[in-house]
């Protein structure tokens, strides 16, 4: 440990620390407030690190800073070494901090490796001179690669939060411009920092951007470009290394092709491959919600015994004790009521509309903060209550779905009631000619005559 503290071999250190206090790698990570992966790289000297980082590492861990000498002997300064900023006499050497040394003697790393060449030295030999340099940061300690720095992908993210938080009472149509322009420019960002150690957050950065433009474009109709900025969100959440992010993209897309493509076959193959990707000791909050996906896939191929089993595995999930607190990226806990809220969604597609009410009158969950996802909410109640006979109550809430629908341009939610219309076959009462009349209008723009 003195000799990894003497070369700041950062690496060798967190391990050290993470044996020394019994951590797992995942403990380790949730203290350091950084993704598994990101950590499992640079304890396997995967990842290279700024100082900045390095000073971050150093606090969270309660190693004092004194300790750690980037590239110095121990007994002070080198000759022509500068000072790392808040670490007086701890010197940096002219390459990556916190990079193992397969062996002696620089090298240059091979193009072949997909990394950019990188000259590495024993952390043995000591500095003769010259400034320190980062990846992405010059001498000068000016930031290059057009501006990418730190702050980069924390301000991406906020944006895309902001824009979420604008979804529950904006219509997808204002937000979508600049939701599309704001994945441009996280792509942008992205491809600038290529080859420094911001491309991981970027690349999450850029999924979640993505992801969001894809939920407004499938909101609007758009089915090709929903499905391609989903994917785009998958891809980078990949390229992000990070897990959870990657199975919440597959899941996302399972439940749009399900949901909203209305191809359950395809959306079970993409439910299968991010449960694959999850593993079986994954947090309780994942793999319930993507359960009750696949029960959703089961129930649009008819699969009553297959979906009620995703639904009672995800019961388990939600009922476990280490389900209390969700992972990012997700948000709140997937707890029994909302289980119980996809228990009734199978209900329905299983036409079988009092097993849904009960379900529905289960999931006693407050209402969703976004107006438009309680407006489908209540188009699915009103299929149950169709189909158990209660036939005003089950207009009466089309026709509250639909107003919704309407005001925020939610062709979504007007699709959803056409598609509810369109499989009712019962009487044509007052209620059902009213909703005739209202779905006409919206069609030919002739309102309603009094």
């Amino acid at each position: 440990m003195a000799d990894a503290l003497a070369t700041c071999d950062m690496p060798t250190v967190i391990e050290g620390v993470r044996a020394a206090r019994g951590w797992s790698q995942g403990e380790l990570a949730q203290a350091l407030t950084y993704s598994q992966s990101w950590v499992s790289r640079v304890v396997n000297g995967q990842q290279s690190l700024t100082v900045s980082q390095v000073h971050d590492l150093a606090r969270r861990l309660e190693i004092p800073l004194h300790l750690l000498r980037f590239g110095g002997t121990g007994d002070g300064p080198d000759t022509g070494a500068t000072e790392a900023p808040g670490a007086p006499g701890c010197t940096r050497e002219p390459n990556e901090v916190g990079t193992r040394t397969p062996g002696a003697g620089a090298r240059e790393e091979p193009a072949a490796s997909g990394r950019n060449p990188v000259r590495r030295r024993d952390p043995a030999r000591p500095v003769t001179g010259g400034a320190a340099t980062v990846p992405g940061r010059p001498s000068g300690g000016q930031e290059v690669h057009h501006g990418i720095n730190e702050t980069t992908a924390p301000a991406l993210r906020s944006i895309t939060g902001g824009q979420r938080r604008m979804d529950a009472t904006s219509p997808a149509r204002h937000l979508l411009p600049s939701a599309v322009a704001h994945v441009h420019l996280a792509e942008q960002m992205l491809g600038n920092a290529r080859g420094t150690v911001f491309h991981t957050e970027l690349s999450a950065a850029a999924s979640e951007a993505s992801g969001f433009a894809a939920w407004l474009s499938a909101d609007l109709g758009d089915m090709g470009s929903a499905r391609m900025h989903y994917r785009t969100a998958v891809v980078r959440a990949r390229q992000a290394g990070m897990r959870l992010l990657d199975v919440y993209m597959l899941g996302s897309l399972a439940s749009f092709e399900i949901d909203v493509a209305e191809d359950p076959e395809l959306g079970l193959g993409l439910v299968q491959e991010a449960e694959h990707v999850l593993g079986p000791s994954a947090h309780p909050t994942a793999r319930a919600w993507l359960a009750c996906i696949g029960a959703l896939a089961h129930a649009g191929l008819g699969d009553r015994v297959s979906a009620a089993r995703a639904i009672r595995r995800a019961e388990r999930e939600a009922d476990s004790p280490d389900n209390a607190q969700p992972p990012w990226p997700w948000v709140f806990s997937f707890d029994r009521a909302k289980v119980a809220g996809y228990r009734a969604l199978v209900g329905v597609r299983l036409r079988s509309p009092h097993d849904a009410r009960a379900a529905f009158a289960e999931a006693v969950a407050p209402a969703p903060r976004n107006v438009k996802q309680s407006a489908l909410l209540k188009v699915e109640l009103a299929s149950a209550h169709a189909e158990a006979g209660d036939v005003d109550e089950a207009f009466r809430l089309a026709q509250e779905a639909l107003t919704t629908g309407v005001r925020f341009d939610s062709e979504r939610v007007v699709g959803r009631v056409r598609s509810f219309r369109r499989r009712y076959r019962g009487p044509r009462a007052h209620c059902v000619e009213d909703l005739d009349g209202r779905l006409s209008s919206l069609v030919t723009g002739i309102p309603i005559s009094g």
